[in-house]
């Protein structure tokens, strides 16, 4: 449950906090200024990152045992934060940030004593780095990922997907082979993200700023790294591949700068999702062509974390070769995306005349109104014997949004909120931990297949509704179904024995609907309520039974 925990306390803490500091970047002017090499269209606040900080680093504090190496990261975190946050209020330029990165990598290095030593086969008879090459080496893959990741962030939402499915793959090899504050920290950044997400997914509001980007730079790098340099069967090359994109953008970058006679740290419009863009994408389309390349990237990564480092190296080889071959045959020819009249006219025509009568909205959102209640009342009937603990809180949500019904109305949907996003994360690890023996087999497939035909509900709901405000389809999407549809079924023991993969993907889906139902419903919440409040009593009950057993 720590693992739980922390994911929903870091991202409840980034949600709470970032309309505080969106608040403050404004006052105090810390703006994104559109300009020629930009794609958003006004100004934005800057200060994503500090909520995004503040949210991880709270249950990093409270549960992650620290030793000399997770105190050098949290302190060159704090460092490339403190000084990204002053760059975007105060614009000090790339010197004082590099120099900030140096500092921190060297601090890492020298304190923490992460070094890399090991490069598994490439070298004869496994020979370890001598420290003249080790470290320096170390300093400049830290440095220069750090800003990979702060260069990759160019289109709303692209950095933030990018190292949120970074993330998911560095906490859990941290989890499978037993190295518990990398996974825990991960985790937090995970929760972070997925706060920082529902500010800056297109059309975002804000934005993360250096502050934000060179944190999850800082810490994929150094984590992927502390991850696979120490006694662990885990490849060497690993972060090769699951930072692989935003470090070949990087690079690509800046050489094809360098041969036009440019310093290769002066901005431009050069990045792959500039170029997607040029090639005819639409934002949201070239957001999501990057989130499925690094979902293919991550991946693989984890298929083949044992493979040898010749493999790994040959194939990330043949990808940047694919992916920038690609591009120059594209730029050469002058191919574009092409969009076909039949798509256009016939299937984007019928579905547009289908939406126009709402026939797809009011199929969807029925199945999403009577399927997300129904799907959590079950859940609650499904532990076999739940702790009275889980009667005392059932009781007291009840009693929470009776309470609201009868005199505060207008804060129904708050406490709904309230219970339901304290009471899933239990249920749903209860009924995994706890099953009922009437579950198992073919009807325990149904009930885990029924989170996916949900997800899919749910997003046609948001494609076809007309509401203006709340929650709308994203990129984000695809990181809901990804986690969803993926991660449940990756050919690994240990996430089947212990389902930790389906219990995070069961409890992301309820939370992605519960927030869609509330949002279309537009504030009549009287129906959900009922519905919640009888989930509420059956697993109150439930609880009971258990105890009197």
């Amino acid at each position: 449950m720590i693992f739980f925990t922390t994911l929903l306390i870091s991202m409840f803490i980034t949600i709470a906090v970032m309309p505080v500091f969106r608040t403050l970047a404004v006052k105090l002017h810390a703006m994104d200024i559109p300009d020629p090499r930009k794609v958003h269209p006004r100004p934005m606040p800057k200060s994503g990152g500090i909520a995004m900080t503040i949210g991880a680093l709270i249950p990093v504090l409270v549960w992650a045992p620290r030793g000399d190496l997770m105190r050098a990261i949290l302190a060159g975190s704090g460092i490339v934060v403190a000084l990204g946050i002053l760059d975007d209020f105060r614009n000090l330029g790339y010197k004082a940030k590099f120099a900030g990165q140096l500092a921190a990598a060297l601090l890492v290095v020298f304190y923490g004593g992460l070094k890399i030593t090991n490069l598994g086969m490439l070298l004869p008879d496994d020979v370890c780095l001598p420290d003249w090459m080790a470290i320096p080496l170390t300093v400049v893959v830290i440095v220069g990922v750090t800003n990979a990741i702060n260069l990759a962030d160019g289109l709303d939402g692209l950095a933030g997907g990018i190292s949120l499915l970074s993330f998911l793959c560095i906490g859990y090899l941290a989890y499978s082979t037993g190295q518990l504050p990398i996974a825990i920290i991960s985790v937090a950044t995970v929760g972070a993200i997925f706060g920082f997400l529902r500010f800056n997914t297109y059309p975002a509001s804000l934005f993360m700023g250096d502050g934000g980007s060179q944190l999850l730079g800082f810490l994929a790098i150094t984590l992927s790294l502390a991850l696979t340099q120490r006694n662990t069967p885990l490849s060497p090359l690993l972060p090769l591949i699951i930072l692989g994109f935003p470090v070949l953008d990087t690079l690509t970058v800046m050489l094809e700068r360098i041969r036009e006679g440019r310093s290769p740290f002066v901005a431009d419009k050069k990045h792959f999702h500039h170029k997607l863009m040029n090639l005819g994408l639409f934002h949201r389309d070239a957001v999501l062509a990057i989130y499925a390349i690094q979902a293919w990237l991550v991946t693989w990564a984890f298929v083949f974390r044992f493979h040898s480092e010749w493999f790994l190296l040959l194939s990330y080889l043949l990808f940047s070769g694919a992916v920038i071959t690609g591009f120059l045959v594209a730029e050469k020819t002058g191919w574009r995306f092409k969009r076909y009249d039949l798509v256009d006219s016939l299937i984007k025509g019928r579905l547009r005349a289908l939406k126009e009568r709402q026939v797809l909205i009011r199929f969807s959102f029925r199945i999403v109104e009577y399927g997300v209640p129904l799907l959590l009342l079950f859940t609650c009937a499904v532990p076999d014997h739940p702790p009275v603990v889980l009667s005392y809180l059932g009781f007291t949500l009840i009693l929470l949004i009776l309470l609201t019904l009868v005199f505060r109305d207008k804060w129904l949907g708050g406490s709904l909120r309230l219970a339901l996003y304290l009471v899933i994360p239990l249920l749903v690890y209860l009924s995994e931990a706890d099953m009922a023996p009437w579950l198992v087999g073919r009807t325990e497939a149904i009930y885990n297949l029924s989170f996916g035909i949900l997800v899919f509900f749910v997003i046609l709901t948001l494609k076809y509704t007309r509401r203006e405000k709340g929650f709308k389809t994203t990129p984000m999407d695809f990181l809901i179904l990804f986690i969803a549809l993926v991660v449940p079924y990756l050919p690994d023991e240990r996430i089947r024995s212990f389902h930790m993969g389906l219990i995070a993907a069961k409890i992301i889906v309820f939370f992605f609907s519960y927030e869609v139902l509330l949002g279309e419903l537009r504030g009549e919440f009287r129906k959900v309520a009922v519905w919640t409040m009888s989930a509420l009593a059956v697993a109150a009950a439930k609880g009971l039974v258990g105890a009197w057993l």
